[in-house]
């Protein structure tokens, strides 16, 4: 896969420290949806999955991690160079998905006989949505099409942004100014 090389200009939306990726660069990625990179912030090594911004585009979120090797904030212009990875790494399965797979077998083998990016795509739709109750409802529907051996979620646009803290409407919020 193609290196992939730009600036961009990191920026606040709500509380959090976001990179949007220039759209030419993300033309390079192999989806509109959800991609892995690894690569390097002004030199400093991370891997992390690329949202969909809604609109062509992908971002991510300057983790703690990320901030504290770089020491990048909002404002600050960097230099980002990455490379999709062929094989995506496991997700962190939050506990109440963890709780409701252990109580379903039959969804639980299912979801253990998907693809890592599968499970991705269940736990962001599962997460998209800021109520807890519809939440909680997803994670019933999650584990009873798991049940009837459906492996990724259906009708679930996989180019939208997936973030509550800082989408509407699957798409990215305007950043805020510093």
């Amino acid at each position: 896969m193609p290196t992939i090389r730009c600036k961009a200009q990191l920026f606040k939306i709500n509380s959090w420290t976001i990179l949007r990726l220039p759209k030419s660069a993300s033309a390079k990625l192999p989806s509109r949806g959800m991609a892995m990179v690894t690569g390097t912030i002004n030199g400093s090594h991370f891997q992390i999955p690329l949202e969909p911004d809604g609109k062509g585009s992908h971002w991510f979120r300057i983790t703690p991690a990320i901030h504290k090797a770089t020491g990048v904030d909002a404002g600050d212009a960097v230099m980002l160079v990455m490379e999709p990875m062929k094989e995506w790494p496991e997700p962190t399965v939050p506990f109440d998905v963890k709780k409701a797979l252990a109580a379903a077998p039959k969804a639980h083998d299912v979801w253990m006989d998907t693809t890592p990016m599968a499970r991705w795509d269940w736990l962001r739709w599962i997460g998209s949505s800021a109520n807890p109750q519809t939440r909680t409802k997803r994670i019933g529907v999650a584990c009873s099409k798991l049940r009837s051996g459906m492996r990724r979620p259906c009708c679930f646009n996989r180019s939208m942004c997936c973030e509550p803290a800082v989408s509407k409407n699957g798409v990215l919020l305007e950043p805020t100014q510093k």
